[in-house]
């Protein structure tokens, strides 16, 4: 049997149940008759090389991409001042820090901030 190219892409959601967007991407995805993983990153925090993997998937290189500049721990750890490498490292010691929802398909991702940002990788 041949997969359809629907079926045959991993989706991944970076997900906190309790944020209206990531519900939202939800709801999206079900519309779309997308399967997908939910990953409760605050539950199973990224490590350092997802993360990499992560900012490649989205094209981009500054850690700062993947920020919620908003969050306490933002401002208390200084996070915009410490190097690149830091900066991953603070968000996998506080995942807290990482924005969601962020929506992987294959080699792709985006932030889904809105939610509509998913329909740039979506099939």
């Amino acid at each position: 049997m041949v997969k359809s190219k629907m079926e045959s892409m991993d989706a991944v959601v970076w997900f906190n149940p309790a944020c209206s967007k990531c519900r939202g991407i939800q709801a999206l995805l079900d519309d779309k008759g997308i399967s997908a993983e939910f990953r409760h990153y605050l539950a199973e925090p990224p490590t350092a090389l997802e993360l990499e993997d992560l900012l490649k998937k989205l094209g981009m290189e500054d850690p700062m991409a993947l920020m919620r500049t908003t969050e306490a721990a933002f401002s208390e750890l200084r996070v915009a001042e410490l190097s690149r490498e830091a900066q991953i490292q603070a968000i996998v010691e506080n995942p807290i820090l990482l924005t969601r929802p962020i929506l992987v398909m294959g080699d792709q991702a985006v932030v889904a901030r809105p939610v509509d940002r998913a329909l740039e990788i979506l099939p």
